[in-house]
């Protein structure tokens, strides 16, 4: 060792002291989120609905701010428009009255919904069900549950051809005499 005595850096030295912080700009705040949301929903193996739903609604959200911060987000349209929770990111119909019912999957995940999207959704889950809130009208839960059964799972997906009993309505493969 040498006999040399330590000494404290004067705190102008170079290095002495964190750069001074940037603020951000509304798009790279922006980003930053739209990265950790990419991270945080890009695999959603074992998601229930309520799960699948808060993912939706996360990006949902993150798209927003990235519109909003490029000047671009839309002024009207449908994506303006709030719809209940049991509708689709990808049917894009409206909903037609008010929440009035709650579909519950077969792991008792649920999602509210008004007559419409709650019969869509109904349609394309596999052991379904549908219950009346408090405040329906009387028979909203008979009424989504008839409807459903004439649907399509994922109706508003009309690309695709079918052909399999799972991919026909229940009302189809009564018809067809292949019950499931």
């Amino acid at each position: 060792m040498t006999g040399r005595k330590a000494t404290q850096a004067p705190a102008t030295a170079a290095g002495a002291l964190p750069p001074a912080l940037t603020e951000s700009t509304d798009l790279q705040t922006a980003v930053r989120i739209a990265r950790r949301m990419l991270l945080a929903y890009s695999d959603t193996t074992g998601f229930d609905l309520v799960a699948y739903a808060q993912a939706h609604s996360g990006l949902h959200a993150t798209v927003r701010m990235l519109l909003r911060a490029l000047d671009t987000e839309p002024v009207s349209g449908i994506a303006d428009t709030p719809r209940c929770p049991a509708a689709h990111p990808e049917d894009l119909s409206p909903c037609v009255g008010p929440v009035v019912v709650t579909v519950l999957d077969a792991q008792n995940a649920g999602a509210h919904g008004c007559e419409h999207h709650g019969a869509r959704l109904l349609a394309s889950l596999e052991g379904g069900r549908v219950y009346a809130l408090g405040t329906s009208p009387e028979a909203a839960a008979i009424r989504v549950f008839k409807a459903a059964a004439g649907l399509r799972p994922f109706c508003w997906l009309t690309d695709a051809p079918r052909i399999d009993p799972s991919q026909l309505s229940d009302a189809e493969n009564r018809a067809r005499g292949e019950v499931q």
